[in-house]
């Protein structure tokens, strides 16, 4: 997709609210709108928070409840006031005559508003996902048209929600398209083995430099370079006797929070006797 203006960056979260109203949309309703919000930088809108906005559209007309996507918009600043309107979605595949109409309004909310499309009903096949700015073509003094350019987008995600985005990947392989949250312990040996694996890659790669099956890559050796450096050192029974200790602070309060659930379990089933 043709670049036109700065990069779109959207959360999964977006993502799964839009969906998410997309099927609790009202009956008869072919898609669903929202507010985007986020912050702007120079070259780059970050996308980290939505809602939807009730509205109805038929062949001939549109309207939208601009009270409650005021409201709602309110009530955001006050729980994460950094956060601004940056723009509007829409489910579907393509821009209609009335997307037009919603984006003057969110023009007027927004500088330069983004317009956020996600094809829920998958006609492609896959959900595809495309951002897009308004530019006013014509002549001056004239009718004056609006052109949708296109936008990159690209995801992104903060370190708490990697748990939830490795949890949707983990049941695309589940027959029953469900999976249950791990524990701790397994959350730590997924993370181990992962970690195996990417020295194991790194080794292979570097023994086939050092035997010539593979030709050098200056960036690589750098990237290589840098994650050495960044190790600590430390001697093995240092590490091992960090570790330990750790482990065993972990496991004590593991074994006290379940020791104080079973003692308020014990209690409110000895004040229903």
């Amino acid at each position: 997709m043709s670049v036109y203006g700065p990069v779109v960056k959207i959360h999964p979260v977006i993502l799964a609210s839009i969906a998410d109203s997309y099927e609790r949309r009202n009956e008869g309703a072919l898609r669903v709108i929202g507010t985007l919000l986020g912050t702007v930088e120079k070259h780059t809108v970050e996308v980290t928070n939505c809602f939807s906005v009730p509205h109805n559209e038929s062949e001939d007309e549109v309207a939208v409840d601009m009270e409650f996507a005021k409201n709602m918009y309110e009530l955001h600043k006050k729980v994460t006031p950094s956060e601004v309107i940056v723009g509007w979605y829409a489910t579907g595949y393509d821009i209609t005559e009335h997307s037009v109409l919603i984006h003057e309004y969110y023009s007027r909310e927004a500088q330069n508003p983004i317009h956020l499309t996600v094809d829920t009903a998958l006609q492609s096949g896959r959900m595809n996902i495309r951002a897009y700015v308004s530019a006013q073509m014509g002549v001056p003094s004239k009718t004056v048209g609006v052109m949708f350019s296109p936008l990159t987008v690209k995801y992104v995600y903060f370190d708490t929600e990697r748990i939830g985005v490795d949890l949707l990947q983990r049941t695309r392989a589940s027959p029953s398209r469900s999976k249950g949250l791990t524990t701790d312990l397994e959350q730590v040996g997924s993370a181990a083995a992962r970690i195996q694996d990417m020295l194991t890659t790194v080794l292979s790669y570097t023994e086939d430099v050092l035997s010539g099956k593979v030709t050098p890559d200056n960036t690589v050796g750098r990237f290589l370079t840098d994650l050495v450096n960044k190790v600590p050192k430390i001697t093995a029974e240092d590490f091992e006797s960090m570790l330990n200790s750790n482990i065993n602070d972990l496991l004590m309060v593991t074994y006290l929070a379940n020791l104080t659930q079973a003692q308020i379990a014990l209690n409110e089933k000895l004040i229903c006797l």
